[in-house]
C-alpha cells in the first residue's frame, strides 16, 4: 500500500477533517485496500457530514463492488448508503449483474436478503421465485440459490399469493423432486428436500417410496414407469445416491424397533462401499445406533 497515503489518512482523522478531499483520499486508499475498514468508516462520516449525492456515490460502489465482489466492506457500505437514499428497487438488476460474475457469492446473496427483509416491499418480493428459478435452471447446483429460495418461501413471512400454505409446501416438494430427479446426486437438492421437511414437521416416512429407487442401481424397466408424485431417476443417473441411502437410513431409525438393523445395513453400505471418504461417521452412526 503507498505509504504516504496512509500517513495522509491518519493525519486527517487526528484533524478530523471532512471535506472533498477526504473523499479522494479515501477512494485512492480503498483502491488500493479494499478491506481497509477504517477507510470506509470515515468515508461514509464524510459523506454524510458533506451531504454528498449519494447516487454518485452508488455508481461508484457498483464499479467497486464488482471488482471486490468478496470485500465485505463494498456490500457494507452499499447497505449504509441504501439506508439513506432508500431506492431498493433498481438494486435488485444490480444485484443480478453481479451474479453473473460469480453467480455463489455469498456477499452478493446476503445483500440480496438483507435489501429484501429491510425494505420489505411487495414490489421488490413479486418477481423472488421466478428470479430464483432462472437462478437454477443456469445451475441447478447453485447452493446459494437453494439457499435463497428457502429463505424467499420459509422464512419471511407469507408473500402475497402464498396464503395457502399446503398448496405451497405441495409445491416446493414437487419442485425439489423433480429436481432431484434430473441430478439425483446434488447435495443442495437433498439439503433442500430434508430443510422444508424439517421445517414443516413433515415425517421423512412419507417420502420412502419417492427415495427408494435412488438407493438401488438403475433398472432401465423401472425409468418407463410414469410416476408423477414420485419422478424416478434420470436416464444415465450415477445410483445408487448417497444423500438417497442416507435419506432411507434415516426413516428407518426413526421408525425404529425392528427397522434399525435396516438403518443400520444401509449405514454400513454407506460406510464400506458408497461414501467412504466418510468411513468414520457411518461407523459412529452404527456405534450409535439404539439398540434392538
Amino acid at each position: 500500500m503507498n505509504i504516504h497515503a496512509t500517513d495522509y489518512f491518519r493525519g486527517i482523522v487526528k484533524t478530523g477533517e471532512m471535506s472533498p478531499r477526504v473523499l479522494d483520499l479515501t477512494e485512492h486508499i480503498i483502491r488500493l485496500n479494499p478491506a481497509h475498514y477504517s477507510a470506509w468508516q470515515y468515508r461514509y462520516k464524510t459523506l454524510m457530514t458533506l451531504k454528498s449525492p449519494l447516487d454518485l456515490e452508488l455508481r461508484l460502489m457498483d464499479e467497486l463492488a464488482v471488482k471486490y465482489l468478496k470485500t465485505y466492506q463494498v456490500w457494507h457500505h452499499r447497505r449504509l448508503i441504501l439506508t439513506e437514499t432508500r431506492k431498493p428497487a433498481p438494486e435488485l438488476d444490480f444485484i443480478a449483474k453481479s451474479l453473473m460474475v460469480d453467480a455463489k457469492n455469498y456477499h452478493t446473496w446476503s445483500y440480496r436478503q438483507w435489501l429484501l427483509a429491510y425494505f420489505d416491499d411487495d414490489a421488490l418480493w413479486s418477481g423472488e421465485l421466478d428470479f430464483v428459478e432462472k437462478m437454477l435452471k443456469d445451475d441447478l447446483r447453485n447452493n446459494s440459490a437453494w439457499h435463497h429460495r428457502f429463505f424467499v418461501v420459509f422464512q419471511c413471512g407469507v408473500r402475497k399469493g402464498d396464503e395457502d400454505r399446503d398448496a405451497v409446501l405441495k409445491r416446493e416438494l414437487a419442485f425439489v423432486k423433480d429436481n432431484i430427479s434430473l441430478a439425483p446426486n446434488n447435495a443442495s437438492a437433498w439439503n433442500y428436500f430434508r430443510g422444508v421437511l424439517d421445517h414443516t414437521h413433515t415425517p421423512y416416512s412419507m417420502f420412502q417410496r419417492f427415495v427408494q429407487p435412488y438407493t438401488v442401481e438403475s433398472d432401465p424397466d423401472d425409468l418407463e414407469i410414469v410416476d408423477l408424485e414420485n419422478p424416478a431417476p434420470s436416464k444415465g443417473s450415477q445410483l445408487p445416491c448417497v444423500a438417497a441411502i442416507e435419506f432411507l437410513a434415516d426413516i428407518y431409525e426413526m421408525e425404529g424397533g425392528n427397522d434399525i438393523p435396516k438403518a443400520i445395513e444401509l449405514w454400513k453400505s454407506l460406510a464400506n462401499e458408497h461414501d467412504t471418504i466418510r468411513k468414520k461417521y457411518w461407523e459412529f452412526r452404527i456405534k450409535d445406533a439404539p439398540q434392538t
